[in-house]
């Protein structure tokens, strides 16, 4: 559940097992914090980070890991609108390949080291050539350098019109200097931000343990709490009980299969569809999966899924179904294409034939254990009766990660963004340089939008994002079930404005209630 946006990653939702350790606060629960801050403040994580070290961060359900340490060179309002941060003014050349930033020059890192316009360019390339699944979003950077102490300035092989929103992201994170080469990087991190990792009481995999950062730079009035303690709890039940007993102030739900129970617990719902669920087609130019290779093999598998259904028995409802991956916030939705491919065996079976598998085929894919098998259930059963044999390999959530983004697999069912610009969603999954693209699929059609989504004017790019829609919703790079509703909760003791772009509030935006 990965949704960024951002991102977000990606990805299945969670199976490994859970060791729950006390939530960290005087009494054994959630925040004893009040409006002016202090106390505890407890969240849960469906995801464990994979890496703590910002040159592989990512960021949607993980992004609280990485916001507690390190302090990003912009941060966004609840509405993804950039602001100054670690830099405080920036600027275009005129046909906006160069970004010139003035950064702060009263910031240290946590270890004494100094943050410069000099360390936030190797923070930049190293993003680029790190690990993050979202190193995708650096593509269009060519060169960082500093041109004094504290002048950044980023050369681009092209514009990129959401450069600013990454910067206020992962993408932007600025990691202490020493850390560059520590051979404990991704397990003892090193930032500028309001909170510091505590490694004794960490359990990896478990409970992540932060500290208020005595010497922040940006001032008490941005730490409201002494502490923030993120425990993975990686399924419904997981959930619940630490809910019920009162050992976590808020957390992103797995699903909403017990919503009644923790609204009856006294916490506040905060729903949103951010995200879709359905399968992605990965291999459109047949190159591992033949049939892919097909568009009415695509279309048909579309045909073939009853959607109404997935949503009422995978989801209890909760969402919209549709066969696109934008949603209605996306200057790029097309309100038709939510019923472009209506559920038709029938001519699911005829599209097959046309493409010459009337005999059908098999479809590999990976298959996680969610604690509900009732989506791969129902996603072999709407393909079987059509005559494409689906074959599940079990794989843990790392392997089916590692092994689709490899690429291992021609398709997969999966939880993806939405994207709030055609831009970014095509940079997350449409371009041959995007993460979620892992076949490096070109298609000139899509090539010539997305220029236009570069270059053109606000009037030219919203067109080019309509028709980019409409094109991938026709080619059936996806097949779509529906946009799920996710829903924070947050205790009484706990505020949350919710942020229009990633699956988890931002840090910054989790507040003492009072």
């Amino acid at each position: 559940m990965l949704g960024n946006k951002r991102v977000g990653i990606a990805a299945i939702a969670l199976a490994a097992s859970l060791v729950m350790t006390a939530c960290g606060s005087s009494d054994g629960g959630g925040s004893d914090g009040g409006a002016e801050g202090g106390g505890t403040l407890t969240l849960g994580s469906i995801f464990a980070p994979q890496t703590l070290a910002a040159s592989g961060a990512e960021w949607a359900n993980v992004s609280p890991y990485i916001q507690s340490v390190y302090d990003s060179l912009l941060r966004e309002t609840p509405d993804a609108e950039v602001e100054p941060w670690l830099a405080t003014e920036w600027s275009y050349n005129e046909d906006k390949t160069v970004l010139t930033m003035q950064l702060r020059d009263d910031v240290t890192f946590t270890d004494g080291e100094k943050f410069t316009a000099d360390v936030a360019a190797q923070n930049l390339l190293r993003f680029k050539a790190g690990t993050s699944p979202n190193a995708s979003f650096l593509a269009s950077v060519a060169d960082a350098k500093a041109t004094d102490e504290y002048t950044l300035e980023i050369t681009l092989t092209a514009p990129d019109p959401a450069l600013l929103n990454y910067l206020a992201q992962n993408a932007g994170a600025q990691a202490s200097p020493a850390t560059f080469a520590a051979p404990d990087a991704a397990t003892d991190p090193v930032g500028s931000g309001p909170y510091i990792f505590n490694a004794d009481r960490t359990v990896v995999g478990s409970s992540y343990v932060f500290d208020r950062n005595p010497e922040y730079w940006a001032g008490a009035e941005e730490q409201h709490y002494d502490q923030v303690v993120i425990n993975v709890l990686d399924n419904p039940q997981a959930q619940l009980s630490a809910i019920q007993g009162g050992q976590v102030n808020g957390l992103n739900l797995f699903d909403n299969s017990a919503l009644d129970q923790i609204e009856g617990a006294g916490f506040t719902a905060y729903p949103h569809e951010l995200d879709w669920q359905g399968l992605i087609l990965f291999d459109r130019a047949g190159t591992m999966a033949p049939a892919l290779g097909d568009v009415r093999v695509r279309q048909a598998i579309n045909h073939a899924v009853d959607r109404d259904a997935l949503l009422k028995a995978v989801v209890q409802g909760y969402g919209t179904a549709t066969t696109q991956v934008f949603d209605e916030s996306s200057a790029a939705y097309v309100e038709e294409l939510d019923e472009r491919y209506p559920y038709d065996p029938e001519l699911a079976r005829e599209l097959l034939a046309e493409a010459g598998y009337a005999e059908g085929f098999t479809l590999s894919m990976p298959n996680v254990n969610l604690g509900s098998t009732t989506a791969a259930d129902l996603t072999a059963q709407y393909l079987g009766d059509v005559g494409i044999t689906v074959q599940y390999d079990q794989l843990s959530l790392q392997e089916a990660i590692a092994a689709l983004l490899a690429p291992k697999y021609p398709a997969s069912w999966i939880q993806l963004q939405s994207d709030p610009t055609a831009w970014q969603l095509a940079n997350f999954a449409l371009t041959p340089t995007a993460s979620w693209n892992p076949f490096r699929v070109e298609d000139p059609k899509v090539a010539e939008l997305v220029s236009t989504l570069q270059s053109g004017t606000e009037e030219e790019a919203e067109q080019a994002g309509q028709e980019l829609n409409e094109y991938i919703v026709q080619q059936a790079w996806f097949a779509p079930y529906y946009r799920v509703e996710s829903t924070f909760v947050a205790d009484g003791d706990t505020d949350v404005v919710h942020q229009s772009n990633n699956a988890y509030p931002l840090l910054q935006y989790i507040t003492p209630k009072g």
